[in-house]
């Protein structure tokens, strides 16, 4: 079965040599999860478990023994993986001993114990440096309480390098039971160490000669009370004896070494303070490498420094230590301020802002300096959308201010221009060619680059819109992704070292998700606003209006560029769905894009309402082959090219909805559309019916593609309103059976709903329009043909009761044919299409009026009765290819009102004079015969 983890694997080691009991530092891979999980380390085949202080699975503190071997490997075990091994080796030196009164030419340092139960190094003093046994004998602890030793010997010590040293106590703690052979033993061991010093130090001794005579004899006078009274009746006094030779061998000593003792300790404490200097250098300097590091923007530097001051002398008890340790602390927390400040600083990069956070972390900054900036950032993305606002607010402003004061000049330099012609042709106006340079003319093509010719041409509101969104597009991914990095931990290192500020970081992200929530909501709320504010200010209330608007509306864009507005907002709300941002979140976006598209589209339908009652400018009254001017053809156009405008609008991109999802929406587009047809119907109406004075036809032109029977229309400088009224008529007729359909069809094919209803209301209109114009041209060619027949039956005061034998058809009924001829001849000359509808509805007229008349006559005379038959058959002959049912009862009830011819004479006579009138009028007569109209029928 195979361990969960690899072998233990020591790369470096530091320092990699020094003596017994010196602190190193192990580093290398798989250290063990924990201090538990730590069972042995060697180094140099000494066990050091006990001084290990395990700090992460990559660094572990201990220090060496007094290990054997002079050089060997660092052997690392642990429970998770196991017995280690080790890619380099340390080095262990032996310590050089020098007496304190040894000659040498450099400073000896000080020597140093580790004590275990403290974990901390305790300095000897020098004069530990002496034998540990200096009578040179077995040592043999008595058993005497140590509290009643120092009542005895109250203010002394048993230790020999004390200045209170007591011989009593060290002989009754160390050597109550040995002998007096033993004794002698340790006299003579103390001659010999005396005898071993050089000629300088006996010089120091030979003033105390007598002092170690005494002694002598005091030994000797012991050593024969001894043999005479026995060991036990002089023990006590030996004793004392013994006491009084030590105290004085003591005393002497002292007073023989004192000036070098003097200079011995000034120079331990000169030695001891360098040492101190020299050990704690790093905590020293700290405070000033701490400065210039962070001068030098190395903050990682820093930040190992203060670990490793805060490890060694966080916890210290010497006040020098603790007054430096201050000082770096102080300076530590003005970095602090510093990252703080240089986070929050705006604007700034992703990986700067996760640097910054990490060295905070690092430093144990109170709070939560990752929640702070996310926050800092936040109000700054805030306080960018509406700064740009403002700023386009207020250059809108000075540009009508600069447009008005160049308007002034442009004036008053063309009216002191001496080019100034006033009796010449109106010229365009310099305020016109300014405004016609600045603004997109409506139709032309949209241009998407952005040189500075387009930022002259684009409203303030388009550039605004598009400023705004790239900034939001540009911070708030880095936005977006600095909470990501809040959320999963990553803001810190992977290390085990810093699992647990990872933990506390997607603690405190859950905690924080609904605040998060609401700052990304307002960001977009924020930036929905605006953007209403610039485009669709009657969508916002009046509160909101003040803080998101302050436009001046002086007119509404156009399709054109709510079109690219819509196009812009779409590329934002797809960056923003990129970043994985909830789709709840941007719902608002999806909203405003269904809002301006709704907004596109009615304007560019009211737009094309108004561009289409131009368009009775633009008729030319310039008739085709098919009696049609480019006027229904300009109208189809118009509004083909209006709907492609609304295509990319009309699309339904990935998340939006239906633009004619509401009711009301469907409602108003129907209503704009039925108003843009009935426009149309409006501007026909207005140009057949407009007086001629105010006919425009110096632009009229020859169509060379027609044939001559045009002419005659392209020849007058005017058209008259009958022509006009034959025009519009044809026109009616083509959009009826043509244009509408067509139109309804690219409805259906964009979508729109209530196509039937548009449909319907339309031809409803066009029809009610052309039976209008229908009716009023034949009120203006029928009526005088039907009030010349009266009087010119009536002339020269003809009575139907005495009249002559019948001759031929008399003139006044050649007139009125002459006039409808010249009627078919107009219609004919516009559409040939019209001629049937015009030519019955006359027909109609006349026959209606002549069966009047007809009706009227109280007698007839037989030459009279002829006479009417003659004239009503010859017109009811001659224009046969344009009888109605009604004109048929007409022209019966006419002839019903007269008498019945008789005599064959009279029937006979009837058709001579029908057949004369035929035969003389025959060229007259052509337009009505059959085979003309056949050509005529639809």
């Amino acid at each position: 079965m195979s361990r969960a983890r690899q072998p233990p694997l020591v790369t470096g080691i530091s320092p990699n040599e020094g003596i017994s009991w010196t602190k190193v530092t192990i580093r290398g891979e798989n250290l063990g999860t924990g201090p538990t999980d730590l069972l042995g380390l060697t180094i140099c085949g000494h066990n050091c478990l006990l001084t290990a202080e395990w700090m992460s699975a990559s660094k572990i503190v201990c220090r060496v023994g007094q290990a054997k071997n002079d050089k060997g490997d660092i052997i690392v075990t642990t429970k998770s993986g196991g017995k280690g091994t080790s890619t380099v080796s340390f080095k262990l030196l032996k310590p050089e001993k020098i007496g304190i009164l040894d000659q040498s030419a450099v400073w000896v340092d000080e020597m140093n114990y580790y004590d275990m139960r403290t974990d901390r190094n305790k300095g000897i003093p020098p004069l530990s440096l002496r034998p540990a046994n200096p009578l040179g004998i077995e040592i043999d602890k008595g058993r005497f309480p140590q509290k009643d030793l120092e009542s005895l010997f109250p203010g002394m010590s048993a230790d020999f390098t004390s200045e209170n040293f007591s011989a009593a106590w060290y002989l009754i703690e160390n050597h109550s039971t040995t002998s007096f052979d033993q004794l002698k033993t340790a006299v003579v061991n103390l001659k010999k160490q005396a005898n071993k010093k050089n000629e300088g130090s006996l010089a120091y001794v030979k003033g105390g000669l007598s002092t170690f005579f005494e002694a002598q004899d005091a030994l000797s006078a012991i050593h024969q009370k001894l043999e005479a009274d026995g060991t036990e009746k002089v023990e006590g006094s030996m004793t004392q004896k013994l006491e009084n030779v030590l105290n004085r061998a003591s005393n002497t000593a002292d007073t023989l070494f004192q000036e070098v003792l003097g200079r011995k300790d000034k120079a331990d404490s000169t030695r001891n303070a360098l040492n101190v200097l020299q050990r704690f250098k790093f905590l020293f300097n700290l405070p000033l490498n701490i400065e210039r590091n962070i001068q030098k923007g190395d903050y990682d530097v820093v930040i190992n420094d203060y670990e490793k001051a805060k490890s060694l002398f966080g916890k210290t008890e010497v006040q020098v230590f603790k007054k430096y340790y201050a000082e770096v602390e102080t300076r530590i927390e003005a970095l602090r301020e510093l990252l703080l400040d240089k986070l929050l600083e705006t604007p700034s990069t992703l990986h700067d802002q996760k640097r910054y956070i990490r060295y905070l972390s690092d430093l144990h900054a109170p709070g939560d300096p990752a929640w702070q900036c996310i926050g800092a950032q936040h109000q700054w993305i805030l306080q960018l959308m509406h700064n740009c606002k403002e700023s386009y607010v207020k250059e809108q402003k000075g540009k009508d201010t600069f447009l008005f004061h160049l308007y002034i000049y442009a004036c008053n330099a063309l009216l002191h221009s001496p080019m100034l012609d006033l009796d010449s042709d109106v010229r365009p106006s310099p305020i016109g060619h300014l405004s016609q340079t600045a603004s997109l003319k409506r139709g032309s093509s949209f241009q998407s680059g952005r040189d500075d010719a387009w930022r002259y041409k684009a409203p303030q509101q388009v550039v605004f819109v598009e400023k705004l969104t790239k900034l939001v597009v540009s911070q708030l991914p880095n936005f977006w992704k600095l909470w990501i990095s809040y959320v999963n931990g990553s803001l810190f290192s992977e290390t085990a070292e810093k699992s647990g500020q990872m933990e506390r970081s997607k603690k405190n992200a859950r905690q924080r998700q609904n605040d998060f929530k609401k700052m990304i909501q307002e960001v977009m709320h924020s930036l929905v606003k605006l953007i209403r504010g610039a485009l669709l200010p009657f969508s916002l209330r009046e509160g909101e209006l003040r803080q998101y608007g302050g436009w001046e509306m002086k007119s509404e864009l156009s399709g054109q560029w709510l079109t690219h507005v819509i196009q812009t907002v779409r590329l934002s709300s797809e960056s923003l769905t990129a970043l994985e941002i909830p789709n709840d979140m941007l719902q608002i976006i999806q909203d405003l894009i269904l809002d301006l598209r709704v907004r596109c589209i009615i304007v560019t339908l009211q737009h094309t309402a108004e561009d289409i009652k131009r368009l009775a400018e633009k008729e030319d009254w310039v008739v085709d082959n098919e009696g049609l001017t480019s006027l229904p053809s300009q109208f189809e156009q118009c509004i083909i090219h209006s709907l492609q405008s609304l295509k990319t609008v009309l699309d339904c991109k990935p998340g939006e909805a239906s633009v004619f999802q509401q009711q009301k929406t469907q409602e108003d587009v129907c209503q704009l559309s039925i108003g843009i047809m009935q426009g149309f119907i409006d501007c026909l109406e207005q140009l057949s019916t407009k007086p001629d004075g105010d006919i425009d036809t110096s632009h009229l032109s020859a169509d060379v593609s027609s044939p001559d029977l045009f002419g005659s229309i392209h020849e007058e400088s005017s058209l008259s309103s009958e022509q006009r009224l034959l025009i519009a008529l044809s026109n009616c007729r083509y959009l009826e059976r043509h244009t509408f359909l067509n139109i309804a069809e690219h409805f259906e094919k964009h979508g729109f709903q209530g196509v039937d209803k548009i449909t319907q209301v339309s031809m409803e209109s066009l029809k009610e329009l052309d039976q209008r114009l229908f009716e009023m041209y034949i009120e203006f060619k029928a009526d005088p043909i039907v009030g010349s027949l009266e009087p010119g039956i009536y002339a020269g005061y003809f009575d139907w009761k005495d009249c002559l034998v019948p001759t031929g058809v008399r003139n006044y009924l050649k007139e009125a044919l002459v006039n409808i001829i010249a009627v078919h001849a107009e219609v004919f000359t516009i559409s040939k299409d019209l001629v049937p509808r015009v030519m019955s509805r006359v027909v109609e007229a006349v026959s209606e009026e002549l069966s009047r008349l007809m009706q009227c006559v109280s007698s007839f005379s037989k030459n009279g009765a002829l006479q009417a038959k003659l004239e009503i058959c010859a017109l009811r002959d001659t224009v046969a290819i344009y009888l109605t049912p009604e004109s048929k009862s007409s022209f019966k009830q006419a002839l019903e009102a007269l008498p019945q011819l008789s005599s064959g004479t009279d029937r006979k006579l009837l058709e001579e004079l029908l057949n004369k009138f035929k035969s003389s009028m025959h060229l007259q007569l052509t337009c009505f015969q059959a085979s003309s109209s056949a050509m005529m029928k639809t």
